[in-house]
């Protein structure tokens, strides 16, 4: 091979991994805004494929360019007018077409500089992704195609069902929305805590489903757990100043610090008292602190943050060998105080009666 192809397999071996990164990066802000001016979720998301699939080979041949995020947004507006002016049988196809060529007169490349904006956008698609009028499963399928990236494979692999069975969910949560008539928007402050609680859920479930996973042959499956503390860290940009949103994220960092002790050479689950701690990622901890203490701070206490805290004092107790029960006690209390369950209440009394003794218990 002469040394010219070699220069050019290194260009394209670079281009595909700027390819690649931009879509991971910046995939989920291309597609908010261009939902916001298209008003349509499969036709946003069809553009933004076809813009990431001329790229390969543009980027290739010309070069990655300086903002790969404005190239594909410029590139994404052009995919939706050709498609729009394809198809005749989209309502509203003439305003559409209008609001998106007026962008398209635009400068070239966005300097992408209205932070506000975009924190909407995205904002808007994390809501309208975890819309209570969608299933449970088609929530978590749409959010983790739409602000997640993975594609529809990849999400079927990692909750185990055939490929064209997740398919169907996600095309059928896409028509759900069109039909319903779901607004692309914010919910109204009297509804933000509710639906905000629902797309807190949906992250969890996808972190506890990589964490813990209810079925397979592997009991722990990282790309999950990734994607779900990817979404949570986004969140946290987005929502600065929710304590929850904070407490999930530390909750999740504080699991995933012990990801690698979990499970031994044979596959087989490890107690925390006997997880090998030199496995533990000790920078991840140390983050997972720092978003605790961030929401403590807002003083506005919520189960993830009782959560987290419990498995902060569970880190620190194995590290030292000695266990704060009568503090564990109390964060489970006020737990099932905030979230009452059976599973909550047996670990609240497991604690007590270690800080207390059995006695303690029944009294």
């Amino acid at each position: 091979m002469s040394a010219g192809s070699d220069r050019r397999s290194e260009e394209g071996d670079g281009s595909a991994a700027a390819v690649a990164r931009t879509f991971r990066e910046e995939r989920a802000t291309v597609l908010a805004t261009l939902i916001r001016h298209v008003g349509d979720f499969q036709l946003a998301e069809d553009a933004v494929q076809d813009a990431f699939e001329s790229a390969v080979a543009a980027w290739r041949r010309d070069g990655v360019p300086a903002n790969p995020g404005a190239w594909i947004t410029v590139a994404a507006r052009r995919r939706a007018i050709d498609r729009l002016r394809r198809n005749r049988s989209l309502a509203n196809r003439g305003e559409r077409l209008a609001e998106l060529a007026r962008l398209d007169a635009q400068e070239e490349e966005p300097a992408m500089s209205d932070d506000s904006a975009i924190v909407d956008d995205r904002l808007r698609l994390i809501f309208t992704c975890c819309h209570p009028a969608l299933d449970l499963p088609a929530r978590v399928a749409l959010t983790l195609r739409a602000l997640g990236g993975l594609t529809t494979g990849e999400i079927a692999r990692a909750f185990l069902v055939a490929e064209p069975t997740m398919g169907k969910r996600i095309v059928r949560a896409k028509s759900k929305i069109a039909d319903a008539h779901i607004p692309y928007r914010m919910p109204a402050d009297e509804e933000l805590p509710d639906r905000l609680r629902g797309v807190l859920r949906v992250v969890y479930l996808i972190f506890n489903e990589g964490y813990s996973a209810t079925a397979g042959d592997r009991l722990v499956r990282g790309e999950l757990c990734s994607e779900a503390i990817r979404l949570g860290l986004l969140l946290c940009k987005l929502m600065p100043d929710d304590a929850e949103v904070w407490g999930l994220f530390a909750l999740m960092l504080l699991h995933d610090a012990r990801r690698a002790a979990r499970v031994d050479a044979d596959g087989h689950y490890v107690t925390l008292a006997e997880q090998d701690q030199s496995l533990w990622d000790r920078g991840r901890i140390r983050e997972g602190l720092r978003a605790l203490e961030r929401a403590v701070r807002l003083r506005r206490p919520g189960q993830y943050q009782l959560q987290a805290a419990i498995t902060a004092l569970h880190i620190q107790a194995a590290e030292r060998d000695v266990t704060d029960w009568g503090q564990i006690a109390e964060l489970y209390g006020a737990l099932s105080r905030l979230s009452p369950s059976p599973v909550v209440e047996l670990n609240r009394a497991a604690a007590v009666g270690f800080a207390a003794g059995p006695e303690a218990v029944s009294s």
